[in-house]
């Protein structure tokens, strides 16, 4: 069973010439997160709750729909 994908972050980090230590270190000066809760956002193992994908979009100055696998696409 193909894996489904919900976000675009690990895509995003790579278009912006990131990587996920990057993404924690910016969204933990806002937010106390784990690197492991990044490494499964990046994964697409879990999902950041609005909240927090709100900051992310943020730190990354992106909107918060760039973040997100289109649901029209699939």
């Amino acid at each position: 069973m193909e894996k489904v994908l919900y976000n675009r972050i690990k895509a995003v980090l790579a278009e912006l010439g990131m990587n996920q230590k990057d993404l924690y270190n910016r969204v933990n000066e806002r937010k106390k997160i784990s690197y492991n809760s990044v490494a499964a956002w990046c994964r697409n193992d879990a999902q950041p709750d609005i909240p927090t994908l709100n900051i992310i979009a943020d730190v990354l100055d992106v909107s918060v729909r760039i973040l997100l696998v289109d649901n029209k696409a699939q």
